[in-house]
């Protein structure tokens, strides 16, 4: 199961809790961080029950580039769906979707892949919902790497969060990826369960089918998960201001925002993909995981920026042998 190699990965090195990070200033400002707020008797200490970390999904803990792994997940629905709908060929993002453009895909943008997850999740229970990501995730493959998507976590990330939960803190995403499609995995993968993953969401419906209750999604969207929705997901279903929040994006800059607001120690990364080689480099000019106004606002009030060809040693787990 890759769940438990990847916890046996992040588990080495029992001496060094972040092995995979080089020793650089991103490292050191995270590990003085957690020291402080979780020492007894520091001015900065924090009650475990505060100790509330958010973490965003989508190149943050995985891959988002050529485009985010949902809409790939969207586009095989769309070409199973397509012969029901004939309007799809001539109607974007539909159209790039169906001629396999990526590159038209990722022109239409966040607006693209919210109408692409909307018009091929909805219809369907809560439970084939489930069923269909994992069946999914389990076979799809990246077109880079050719790994199956589950495979393109960031090991660094997987140690940080491992890190934290040894340090007392509870560990939510929020993230503008769809709510129910994270939730069919991410225990599995990092060990969160379903009720600490916050994400998009669309409207539910309760019926009854077959003589059992069901949750049926609708097409209308009742949180979108992302830039200032994000402080929003974060009160409704926390209800406490985090003290710990990683970003990579503009999507993630209220969030980084909102929990620095609060009083006490408090800390705010972005993951900034800087390795064409291992990974993908992008930042200000791209249409997924766009990097601009929140690198200038890290720059501005200190938040920690992670250069990930210089500060992470591996990118992805060692693949299953």
């Amino acid at each position: 199961m890759f769940g438990a190699l990847v916890w046996a990965q992040t588990c080495m090195a029992a001496q060094d809790a972040l092995p995979s990070w080089n020793d650089g200033a991103s490292r050191q400002q995270i590990e003085s961080f957690v020291r402080k707020v979780t020492t007894p008797g520091s001015p900065d200490y924090v009650e475990p029950a505060k100790r509330i970390a958010v973490f965003d999904n989508d190149g943050t803990l995985w891959t988002e580039q050529p485009v985010y792994a949902e809409v790939f997940f969207a586009l095989d629905q769309v070409k199973a769906q397509s012969p029901q709908h004939p309007e799809w060929k001539t109607t974007e993002p539909f159209k790039s979707a169906l001629a396999g453009d990526m590159k038209g895909l990722a022109a239409t943008g966040e607006k693209g892949a919210l109408e692409l997850v909307a018009a091929t999740h909805a219809g369907m229970t809560t439970d084939e919902f489930a069923r269909r990501v994992n069946q999914w995730v389990s076979t799809a493959r990246h077109p880079k790497t050719h790994r199956v998507f589950t495979e393109m976590v960031y090991q660094p990330m997987l140690e940080l969060l491992h890190y934290l939960r040894d340090n007392g803190f509870k560990i939510y995403i929020v993230s503008g990826g769809g709510q129910d499609f994270m939730r069919a995995w991410a225990e599995a993968v990092y060990g969160i369960p379903p009720e600490q993953v916050i994400g998009s969401e669309g409207e539910l419906t309760y019926e009854w089918r077959d003589g059992q209750p069901v949750l049926l999604k609708q097409p209308k969207v009742a949180l979108v998960d992302d830039h200032a929705g994000k402080p929003v997901g974060i009160e409704r279903f926390i209800g406490r201001k985090p003290i710990f929040a990683f970003g990579n994006s503009d999507g993630d800059q209220q969030m980084l925002e909102w929990t620095m607001s609060g009083d006490g120690a408090r800390f705010a990364g972005l993951v900034h993909h800087t390795d064409a080689d291992r990974e993908y480099a992008y930042d200000r000019q791209s249409k997924v995981g766009t990097l601009d106004k929140a690198l200038d606002e890290a720059g501005a009030k200190g938040w920690t920026v992670v250069d990930m060809k210089k500060e992470w040693k591996v990118i992805y787990p060692a693949e299953r042998q």
